[in-house]
């Protein structure tokens, strides 16, 4: 298995889709969280997100914004990149070609799970460094004192995005063991996270008892309950206290070993070609 985590890791590491998708993902958190609530701030203009006031920009906020992405937007991206990891085989058809070299299946989609796991650990970091790089550009600007989180609530803070981040990859993995494709499991993936568990949230829950007590076991909303206890701004989309942060962190994990091991039963079971 270490042999197929060193292989997956190089080929996550040489494919210019995970850099296009990193670098949109820090784009999308860096104009998101810091540049449009900026400009509102320095120019008294109203626009997204710009109604959150200087406070929510400076460094001791890092954690809350730095996470506030990842339920739905920056979720998404992981979600094409775990599609990407595990579907591009079926797409080219080198599933064969993989497993003649020795190892097993399970081999295989393990290498590729941890390989995934440790892309999601990258971007999460990568989101952090950039908020924090800004959030010291804007202090700095602003003449107001630097105060950065504690250690403690960083690492929290990073532990939760990876466990967010990685639960959203292992979703795009299974889609595309279920659907051994490429486009489909995209499609779905994102109709699903961008469009459906939105309007759940915001036209069902509040108009059906069951939907909204449904709401508190899908993984979207916990993994913004989870998202909202660490601080991120609640008026981001996805980022709402459904639920508790303790049952929230439990649920998202819960999701992600699900997929993970419903992924190796298909695969296991299932024909690749």
């Amino acid at each position: 298995m270490s042999r197929s985590f060193r292989a997956e890791t190089v080929k996550l590491v040489r494919r210019p889709a995970t850099w296009l998708l990193l670098a949109i993902t820090l784009v999308l958190s860096l104009i998101f969280t810091y540049v449009f609530p900026y400009a509102g701030v320095a120019g008294g203009t109203d626009g997204p997100n710009t109604d959150r006031g200087l406070p929510a920009l400076l460094p001791d906020q890092l954690v809350g914004n730095s996470l506030g992405g990842l339920p739905v937007f920056l979720g998404a991206i992981l979600l094409i990149l775990g599609v990407l990891t595990v579907g591009g085989e079926y797409g080219w058809g080198t599933w064969k070609t993989v497993l003649t070299q020795g190892p097993t299946r399970l081999e295989v989609y393990a290498g590729k799970l941890l390989a995934l796991a440790a892309a999601a650990l990258a971007v999460v970091l990568a989101v952090f460094a950039v908020g924090a790089v800004a959030s010291l550009l804007i202090a700095s600007a602003e003449a107001q004192p630097v105060t950065w989180p504690s250690a403690g609530d960083l690492l929290t803070g990073i532990g939760a995005g990876w466990l967010i981040a990685t639960m959203w990859a292992m979703l795009g993995a299974v889609l595309a063991v279920a659907l051994r494709a490429v486009a489909l499991p995209v499609g779905l993936g994102l109709v699903w996270m961008l469009a459906v568990q939105n309007l759940l949230a915001a036209i069902a829950a509040p108009l059906v008892d069951w939907v909204a007590t449904a709401q508190e076991g899908l993984p979207g909303p916990n993994a913004g309950s989870l998202a909202a206890a660490l601080g991120a701004p609640g008026d981001t989309p996805g980022v709402a206290a459904a639920v508790g942060g303790g049952q929230a962190a439990v649920v998202v994990a819960a999701y992600l070993v699900g997929f993970a091991a419903v992924g190796a039963v298909l695969l296991r079971r299932r024909d690749i070609g």
